[in-house]
């Protein structure tokens, strides 16, 4: 807050349009920019970890909720840096230059040619690509929670005194602004990722991915800087949290040392400030402590929320994403959850709570925050029963003691298969429907004649192609593959008596001996176009429908020609079943989380903005992004500690953990006394002239509790506002 000095210099005037400051417009089309880079990184992130670093699924949930913690946690030190040191507007500049760095290094990371010597189409040294990664996070993770706090603040502070109905309006297009970023972004960096590229294989295109959001990062800094000699800047005046952080040490620390009971008691453990620190500061204090202990439960809602991001989407790979002429990627599911806000937020202000009101039923602000908490479960619930439809259609791979087998007939006459005590029966170049699972060493018969002892091989997946040579000569080959919903993979295996040169689009693979295995071609979803030639300049076409997350093997027989219907002569051999189970399914545990967001969120910045003294509404907010952060290290904790073998298991644990915690979160606002801090600081004042004269300043706006009750809408709707839409911010 100003001083009186400071309150008598002549104000800026900044050049207009419409009436509204030139200046705000470089700040809108700053924060659409900034809002695309993150949402639109963190949105391929989890698959970034789990295919392209090649991270398990815990391990990358891990990471992705240690990001977003830090991104939660840096605004106290963005707001203590501007604030203290080196006001807003330097603040922005600086940390933006951070965030830029951090956007590049993380595209960077995600080239694989860097560390591909070989040309393979896999690093040589992913250690390069994870701290490459690791760096990129913490600068980003920085720049981005460090400019939270400022950004909205600093276009606020561009508007002069008599331009409140200005400021309203702005705080819109300012949300606004973000909403549009959060939701483009989402909708068009999974379709980069999903395209090809690369310098000497083609592969998921990550560097483009977080190239885009890299380069408006950049966009977003510079149109900010051109805009530096319109705006109103402020000097840096102090900060409010480290006050009230001092004044609450120095309390606890002064009732330490008259711990003995020779001292008389005092009513609240606060008073042991007031020997250093002013009575209505002490008061302030004590309203702010009133909801952060309120604030303690909230937490545990946020470790579901941002699960969305991680756990839901790592759920979409082994899900169905064909909606026809659409294709879904599964990262692109997320742009369900901005979706839903733009439609639900009106229909809850306009419709829901106004019938509730009619019906004379006491939905209070802590009421609807419980509901939303329920929402959410519910929502985790409906996940659980999902994941369990999922888990019946996925292959079962075999455990650390086990080992698993699927035979190829490449003989040219049906074929009769023991193993152990298993019989399998198998047409000419076929191969068994499913791998057969074993833990011991068994004898492989083919015959009368032919008899093979088969050793465990721990934890793999082996294939035994059977053919002609040297008297029904068993090939083995390991079946790797990593599952992701938008690619299947397909091998070929020639069986035919010539070097065969196959290409799939542009992946060219190399010549094909006789009974040789290609490698894995990772391909999208849909028709793939496999070109298969010989050496004599002979062409075969042959066109396979992949659906998705399936792995196939095509077999080229020996009684395979050349001419129009070549394709006929491939048989398929389904390594892997494609997902069965629509993305869909997703949608009604989006729109149960979207609608305890919008319940649970807006409501509970609202009950914090009327709750919280004049001057210190940024101490809650900072309370507010605090409970986001411990939320996801919440995830982390869980995900480390409960080990649960079924991810189904894991949403039923998340959702009764809620459960607990929104009963004891009622228990609590059933007992909390809503207050109006303006009629106390009033009364305070009232009682102590001398303190009332020294913050007269303060007192001099009325509490937007009080007066948005009275005249709404007002012209301090808009701080309202500033406030409520931190957390998108």
């Amino acid at each position: 807050m100003a001083d009186k000095h400071e309150m008598k210099k002549p104000k800026k005037q900044s050049p207009t349009v419409f009436g509204y400051p030139v200046s705000i417009f470089f700040i809108v089309i700053n924060e659409f920019c900034e809002r695309f880079s993150y949402y639109g990184m963190r949105a391929v992130l989890v698959l970034y970890f789990r295919y392209f670093l090649r991270w398990d699924e815990n391990l990358a949930t891990t990471i992705y909720h240690t990001f977003v913690a830090l991104c939660y946690l840096t605004p106290i030190l963005g707001a203590i840096v501007a604030d203290s040191w080196l006001g807003k507007f330097k603040t922005i500049v600086y940390l933006s230059i951070v965030y830029a760095v951090g956007q590049v290094v993380m595209a960077v990371s995600a080239i694989n040619d860097i560390t591909d010597a070989n040309k393979d189409g896999t690093p040589d040294n992913m250690t390069v690509h994870v701290a490459l990664s690791m760096v990129g996070l913490l600068l980003i993770a920085l720049g981005t929670g460090g400019i939270k706090p400022c950004v909205a603040a600093f276009g606020g502070d561009q508007f002069q005194d008599d331009q409140e109905k200005e400021r309203g309006t702005f705080f819109s297009i300012f949300y606004l602004s973000i909403n549009a970023g959060s939701l483009l972004s989402t909708v068009i960096t999974p379709i980069l990722r999903a395209k090809e590229c690369g310098i000497h294989t083609q592969q998921s295109c990550y560097p483009l991915a977080f190239g885009v959001p890299a380069a408006l990062m950049v966009v977003a800094l510079i149109v900010f800087i051109v805009g530096s000699g319109m705006y109103k800047k402020t000097a840096p005046q102090g900060n409010i949290m480290v006050k009230v952080c001092q004044c609450i040490g120095f309390a606890i620390m002064n009732r330490f040392d008259h711990r003995s009971s020779q001292y008389p008691k005092r009513e609240h453990w606060m008073d042991w400030a007031d020997d250093k620190y002013d009575k209505l500061l002490i008061a302030q204090v004590k309203m702010v402590l009133k909801v952060l202990f309120l604030y303690i439960p909230l937490p545990m809602f946020w470790a579901l929320f941002d699960q969305q991001g991680s756990r839901w989407t790592l759920q979409a790979t082994n899900m169905d994403g064909d909606f026809g002429a659409l294709i879904i990627q599964p990262d692109q599911m997320q742009t369900v959850n901005p979706i839903l806000i733009l439609l639900l937020v009106p229909i809850m202000d306009s419709v829901v709570y106004p019938l509730i009101s009619k019906c004379n039923l006491n939905f209070s602000p802590l009421k609807r925050m419980t509901v939303g908490m329920l929402f959410a479960a519910i929502a985790f619930v409906a996940a659980a029963l999902v994941q369990i439809q999922i888990d019946k259609t996925l292959p079962k791979f075999p455990s650390s003691t086990e080992g698993q087998v699927k035979f190829i007939n490449m003989l040219n006459r049906p074929l009769e298969i023991k193993a152990g005590m298993n019989t399998i029966e198998l047409k000419a170049f076929m191969g068994n429907d499913d791998y057969l699972t074993y833990n011991e060493p068994f004898i492989l018969t083919l015959g009368p004649n032919y008899s093979y002892p088969v050793d465990l091989l721990d934890g793999a997946r082996t294939t035994m192609v059977i053919t002609e040579e040297k008297a029904k000569a068993l090939s083995y080959w390991m079946t790797i593959v990593f599952m992701c919903a938008e690619f299947s993979f397909s091998r070929i295996f020639n069986g035919y008596n010539s070097v065969l040169n196959v290409t799939v689009g542009n992946l060219e693979d190399s010549d094909l001996g006789f009974n040789q295995m290609s490698k894995y071609f990772l391909l999208p979803q849909g028709d793939a176009q496999f070109k298969i030639r010989k050496e004599t300049g002979e062409e075969c076409l042959y066109s396979q429908k992949l659906g998705f997350g399936s792995s196939y093997t095509l077999l080229i027989p020996s009684t395979f020609t050349f001419g129009d219907k070549c394709g006929e002569k491939i048989s398929q051999v389904v390594d892997i079943k494609p997902n069965t189970i629509h993305m869909a399914w997703q949608i009604p545990q989006y729109f149960l989380m979207t609608a305890g967001e919008v319940v649970f969120s807006v409501t509970g910045l609202e009950f914090s903005y009327s709750q919280a003294p004049s001057n210190m509404k940024s101490v809650l907010q900072a309370g507010w992004l605090l409970t986001v952060a411990v939320g996801n290290i919440i995830v982390l904790i869980i995900a480390e500690a409960a080990q649960l073998p079924e991810k189904w298991a894991e949403y039923i644990l998340f959702a009764s953990l809620l459960v607990l915690v929104c009963i004891i979160f009622s228990i609590m606002a059933y007992f909390y006394v809503y207050t109006d801090p303006s009629k106390i600081e009033a009364q305070f004042n009232q009682n102590n002239p001398e303190e009332k004269r020294r913050k007269s300043l303060e007192m001099a706006r009325k509490d937007s509790f009080e007066y948005n009750k009275e005249k709404r809408p007002s012209s301090d709707s808009s701080s309202d506002e500033e406030e409520q839409r931190q957390t998108k911010i």
